[in-house]
């Protein structure tokens, strides 16, 4: 889904019925009331923003959308007539993705598009995993086994996302004190061990995904 705030009707209904004609569904806004209202109840997969807007400044909007956490990383392309170079650093240092001026060719408008959202989904691949049942979202922070929730202390969640985002990959004691805890195995600490087991209990059915390597240290996946 494709979000655009547009007052001007002549573009906001030319740019939604191009996109929707190009299988990106999209639904169009005139005012920001209406937009807030919407994405209370559907983040988009894609924003594209004018400035000139009446009740609310795209820009103010645009601030308010990488401040929150739900909308950190939605993607967002300006639409604008503003068209100096000092409006386009501005846009694209307060958080826009892309800086579009009208007036705009639409062929390039959807090729800019669809080269976001495939940055998107580039960074989404790296971002969730899921292995035999266990799904985790590093950016939002969420663990499920079997579609359940799993609540997960801020470390435990830290060791869980270095073994599953390098699936195969042996990480001896040491590694995993330094990468989490950010100091040195001195033979005696048990607080590796000690979190391994805290973490694959929570885990349930999906804790024994955490393999020990006798001799050198944990892993999830791989040989």
């Amino acid at each position: 889904m494709i979000y655009l705030l547009e007052d001007d009707d002549s573009i906001r209904n030319f740019v939604e019925y191009a996109l929707n004609g190009n299988g990106m569904e999209t639904k169009g806004f005139c005012k920001p009331s209406d937009f807030w209202e919407a994405m209370s109840k559907q983040i988009p997969d894609l924003l594209l923003l004018d400035i000139m807007l009446p009740e609310e400044d795209g820009m103010e909007i645009l601030k308010k959308i990488r401040k929150h956490a739900d909308t950190a990383d939605l993607p967002v392309i300006m639409l604008t007539a503003k068209s100096t170079e000092y409006d386009k650093v501005l846009g694209l240092d307060s958080g826009a993705d892309d800086y579009v001026v009208k007036p705009f060719g639409m062929l390039e408008l959807i090729s800019r598009i669809k080269a976001l959202l495939r940055r998107a989904s580039s960074n989404a691949s790296n971002d969730e995993f899921n292995v035999d049942g266990l799904y985790v979202c590093i950016s939002k922070h969420i663990v499920r086994v079997n579609g359940k929730d799993v609540v997960l202390t801020f470390k435990e969640f830290e060791l869980l996302t270095l073994l599953i985002a390098n699936r195969g990959t042996v990480f001896t004691r040491n590694q995993i004190l330094q990468n989490i805890w950010g100091f040195d195995f001195d033979g005696e600490n048990r607080t590796v061990d000690v979190h391994i087991r805290t973490l694959r209990t929570k885990l349930g059915e999906c804790g024994d995904l955490i393999e020990t390597v006798r001799g050198i240290g944990y892993k999830i996946g791989g040989q």
